[in-house]
């Protein structure tokens, strides 16, 4: 399948992080057209662009920008979200790195579109290097006159200010991080109100997220018609997709949104091993697993969600036949009971009592009734918090179950003496080798 890259096209470009590589290949030149536009005329481009959101959710970008109300006499923010948190997720700290002008132009057009005079790039604290970039390709768009006062003589002011996060996972979702911003605890906040009219500081904000943002430039230099020309009708564009675990080649793959499982694991070089491929995540580890049924599934939000899943971050991890799906349910399980920040009291039991459940029928001590248990959790914690994190951690359980149900139930005893000790269908020791096995958990973050 031939790919033109388009947002990881300088990548591989020597010092593609330096405004100089930058400027030489169209750099600031969607900014010099953007700054010739009205605002209005900017949010409608992007609105007809069809460009959604690439962080997760898939929100029309455009249209969340049309929600910031105009001369309401308020400050307007603009919030990026570089909290890549996501287990199996890594698109954007790649792109700050190699590409970090990419994101500011598109920060200063999308700042000038809303009115926002301030805006913040929320980073994720164990990014050190991508912070480093961006620090210092802040600083020289400052100095060449891309932020700052009158902005290319046009009048439009912009300061933008580089924040490490503390590296909570609940600060990906986007009121948490506002909070944590703000000074305080990354908790969720309940809306309505929405970020739109009261985000930070109480005040209209767009959030949106590191990739997002970076393709706002292209869309100004080169126009609808082109960015409709790649992907699909419901979700178009170029998109990021992260390939991790039992993959010969993992890493960072372009390709036009609605590219299926089977061509990118062509373009990665198929499953480690030549081995036969048997589960994945299509949006990262808060997504339901999908199986080798699911191979031409088109990867948009649509395709993804007709299938039984969601396209989330686009971090898809490979797991191999070898794998057991038991301990890695309960890895990933472990993981959101970990990073819960325990305001909703579903989330913050029941992720817990969950970990303890599949650690015991791990170890071989599990019962006929704990499936039925796990599920009935499952339940009453999605759909009950204040934030999607408690449905992420649903997610894993339920679609394991739903599709390797007998690796969730405990051996059957057999012999004359009925003495086979229980655990997974596959074996505790089967199970134990996967735990402790490189790559079993496609995702270890």
């Amino acid at each position: 399948m031939p790919v033109t890259p388009v947002l990881t096209r300088r990548w591989n470009v020597p010092e593609s992080w330096t405004l100089a590589t930058y400027e030489r290949l169209d750099g600031y030149q969607g900014l010099r057209r953007a700054l010739a536009q009205a605002p209005d005329d900017l949010i409608k481009l992007v609105k007809d662009s069809g460009l959604r959101g690439r962080g997760g959710a898939g929100f029309p970008t455009g249209m969340k920008w049309g929600f910031i109300p105009q001369g309401d006499g308020k400050p307007h923010y603009l919030v990026i979200n570089a909290d890549e948190g996501e287990p199996g997720t890594c698109k954007d700290a790649p792109l700050m790195k190699a590409d970090p002008h990419s994101l500011i132009e598109g920060i200063v057009i999308a700042a000038y579109a809303v009115r926002a005079n301030r805006a913040f790039i929320y980073l994720r604290g164990e990014l050190i290097h991508a912070a480093r970039r961006l620090r210092a390709a802040v600083a020289e768009a400052y100095e060449a006159g891309y932020l700052g006062r009158d902005i290319l003589g046009s009048g439009f002011d912009l300061d933008l200010v580089v924040h490490s996060g503390a590296g909570a996972y609940i600060c990906g979702e986007e009121t948490a991080l506002l909070d944590s911003l703000e000074g305080r605890r990354g908790q969720p906040r309940l809306r309505p109100p929405f970020p739109a009219t009261h985000g930070l500081y109480a005040s209209p904000t767009v959030v949106n997220n590191v990739e997002t943002i970076a393709t706002v430039p292209f869309i100004v230099n080169y126009g609808v018609d082109w960015f409709r020309s790649m992907g699909r009708e419901r979700a178009p564009g170029p998109k990021i997709y992260s390939l991790s675990g039992h993959v010969t080649r993992p890493g960072q793959y372009e390709a036009p949104m609605g590219t299926t499982l089977r061509e990118l694991l062509d373009m990665a070089g198929g499953v480690l091993g030549g081995r036969k491929l048997k589960a994945w995540t299509p949006g990262g580890s808060s997504t339901p697993l999908l199986t080798a049924d699911h191979l031409d599934v088109p990867l948009d939000f649509e395709g993804v969600q007709e299938a039984g899943s969601l396209l989330g971050t686009a971090a898809l991890m490979i797991m191999d036949e070898t794998v057991d799906m038991l301990p890695v349910v309960r890895r990933l399980t472990q993981f959101y009971a970990h990073e819960s920040c325990g305001k909703c009291t579903p989330c913050r039991e029941g992720t817990t009592w969950m970990v303890q459940i599949l650690s015991r029928m791990e170890r071989g001590h599990g019962d006929s009734d704990d499936v039925d248990t796990l599920v009935d959790a499952c339940d009453n914690i999605f759909g009950r918090a204040f934030c999607a994190l408690a449905d992420g951690a649903t997610s894993p359980i339920v679609s394991g179950i739903k599709h390797f149900r007998n690796e969730f139930l405990p051996i059957t005893p057999v012999g004359p003496s009925g003495s086979t000790p229980s655990g997974s269908a596959n074996g505790t020791a089967a199970a134990g080798k996967a735990a402790d096995t490189p790559g079993a958990y496609a995702g270890a973050h």
